[in-house]
């Protein structure tokens, strides 16, 4: 039997209120615990690359590390951590970001790709696309090339993929 992108929606758990009232929660966990569901994810969000066809998947704190390595590996490229801030040891590019009240920033390492670096952003969620965007800028002043951002989910009621503007966006399940 082949697992396909509808196992991956039935597995994803909505959890009413979290983290706060009115928050409609897509939980991965399942997806993560289930083999199967988790290596198809990685297939599904590496289909279009080979191995050598990518030089770095930089993935987005924290719960794009997760498909982000597994997805480096798969491809035999280097995998880039984009973090918030205060979190990387060396010496860093930042950018900030608008959250629904306030901001945040993310950081990238400055050596962390060289000019030309063909990059895979993965992320497991894009909702407003506030932090892809910074993710984008970050790797975009390094002068990495990005291919693609992949996502697991995409909340398109958000309209995310709208500050995304010139990247290929490709997300497996969309709400």
């Amino acid at each position: 039997m082949q697992t396909t992108v509808a196992d991956l929606e039935r597995a994803i758990r909505n959890v009413p209120d979290f983290p706060k009232p009115g928050i409609q929660f897509k939980d991965i966990t399942p997806v993560l615990a289930d083999a199967k569901l988790f290596s198809v994810a990685i297939d599904l969000l590496t289909e279009r690359f080979k191995p050598g066809s990518v030089d770095a998947v930089v993935g987005i704190d924290a719960r794009g590390f997760i498909f982000a390595a597994a997805a480096a590996v798969k491809l035999q490229a280097g995998f880039i951590p984009v973090r918030k801030k205060g979190k990387l040891p060396y010496d860093t590019f930042e950018q900030d970001y608008a959250l629904e009240y306030g901001h945040a920033t993310v950081a990238i390492h400055t050596d962390a790709l060289k000019p030309g670096s063909r990059v895979l952003l993965v992320d497991d969620l894009l909702a407003t696309g506030g932090t892809s965007a910074a993710a984008v800028a970050l790797v975009q002043k390094l002068g990495g090339v990005i291919l693609e951002a992949g996502f697991l989910i995409e909340l398109k009621f958000l309209n995310g993929r709208e500050k995304l503007v010139g990247i290929p966006v490709r997300s497996l399940v969309a709400y």
